[in-house]
């Protein structure tokens, strides 16, 4: 792991304070007011803690064509009897929250508390790190400089808006509050779900919830619409007739492992038969996902499966939202 030496980390340290000047230049440049920005900047410290765990993602130094693992495990350890019964809880205690939201947007109920529950164990675990510095730092560091300075420059916009400046604690790259927004999805997507005039999505579980929904809504959610199915898929399938043959712009490994899209009914017409939930309309679009291979459980995902794919485009993760969803209402 990347780990910097006390008298690298001072250089790393002296080298962030002389590039504080450049980002702060900046930062004006986009509007941002002249009072935050002073009051901001000497605030900053270097996070090395940041770049550590940076560097130590897929995708950051290991080899992306690495084997896909089987699904199970994951579905094991994200989809399990306490977080199960935590979401059924935070469920019931804001229901009257949920369905007035649900009501308002056409995004379950279900559906925003499983991405609460995957996000921060509905808003047990929001992160330690001040978000400003740990953004900062990232900028500093220049592999995604550009993705980092905008960040951090949005948590002064956020401040410039009225967002207290000891709101903002997040995870080590910015992600803040129960939704774990960037900064950047905040000033677009945060909403106020309570009332109160702020989108307070570290104190407030309406805020969150809110505003999840509101992620959805803008990414395209189609309400009424199941996000997929579980099938089985008979052995005689020929997968090879069925193959996607388009590549996605984004996260394209994600989506090479889904076939091409099919109406439900011909879903139903080669074979596969549902598992648990009933058939949706004969017209729905799906894709066939096969996680852990053939002869095991598969899925047929809809469009409203791209839309949690868009929140975190990885399908372990949106399969366990879903997964999550289904028995958190069950």
């Amino acid at each position: 792991m990347f780990s910097l030496s006390s008298g690298a980390h001072a250089q790393d340290a002296a080298g962030f304070q002389r590039y504080l000047p450049e980002l702060a230049a900046q930062a004006r440049a986009e509007g941002v007011s002249r009072q935050t920005v002073e009051s901001v900047m000497p605030t900053l410290e270097f996070k090395e803690r940041s770049i550590e765990l940076d560097r130590d993602q897929p995708g950051g130094g290991g080899n992306p064509n690495a084997p896909i693992p089987d699904f199970e495990p994951y579905r094991v350890r994200h989809v399990n009897p306490v977080r199960i019964r935590r979401g059924r809880e935070a469920w019931q205690r804001m229901r009257s929250k949920l369905a007035g939201i649900e009501a308002e947007t056409g995004v379950p109920e279900s559906i925003m508390v499983a991405i609460w529950g995957h996000e921060t164990n509905y808003g047990a675990i929001t992160g330690g790190f001040d978000a400003p510095s740990a953004l900062a730092t990232l900028a500093y560091e220049g592999r995604r400089r550009e993705l980092f300075s905008s960040e951090f420059i949005a948590t002064l916009k956020m401040i410039d808006m009225g967002v207290p400046r000891d709101k903002l604690i997040g995870s080590w790259a910015g992600a803040l509050g129960g939704p774990q927004f960037l900064p950047s999805v905040y000033l677009r997507l945060a909403r106020d779900g309570d009332g109160d005039g702020l989108a307070d999505i570290w104190g407030s579980d309406a805020d969150t919830l809110a505003s999840i929904a509101n992620y959805f809504v803008n990414a395209g959610w189609r309400p009424g619409q199941p996000w997929g199915i579980a099938v089985s898929v008979p052995a005689s399938l020929n997968r090879d007739a069925i193959a996607n043959h388009t590549t996605s712009p984004r996260c394209p490994r994600v989506h090479e492992r889904h076939s091409e899209w099919k109406t439900m009914a011909e879903w139903r017409s080669l074979g596969l038969v549902p598992l648990e939930k009933p058939w949706p309309g004969d017209n729905v679009l799906a894709t066939l996902l096969e996680p852990d291979g053939q002869g095991k459980t598969a899925y047929l995902l809809t469009g409203n499966y791209r839309v949690i794919l868009d929140y975190n485009c990885s399908n372990f993760y949106a399969l366990s939202v879903g997964l999550l969803a289904d028995e958190v209402e069950r």
